[in-house]
């Protein structure tokens, strides 16, 4: 079972909520549409993406 969380950054709903608790894969999900799609990506991706995106400053 998923164990879907948003980052601790959000300051509000509208954002996307990842669920990383299966060790072969991230779930990606919309918080407007929790019974829409779901994106599934491996895990590795999901690292080097969250990596990646550490290099923005904001």
């Amino acid at each position: 079972m998923p164990n879907w969380r948003t980052s601790t950054y959000t300051k509000s709903d509208s954002c996307v909520e990842v669920a990383d608790n299966d060790p072969s894969q991230v779930l990606i999900r919309d918080t407007k549409a929790r019974e829409g799609a779901v994106l599934a990506v491996p895990s590795a991706s999901w690292a080097e993406f969250v990596e990646y995106s550490k290099t923005f400053t904001v």
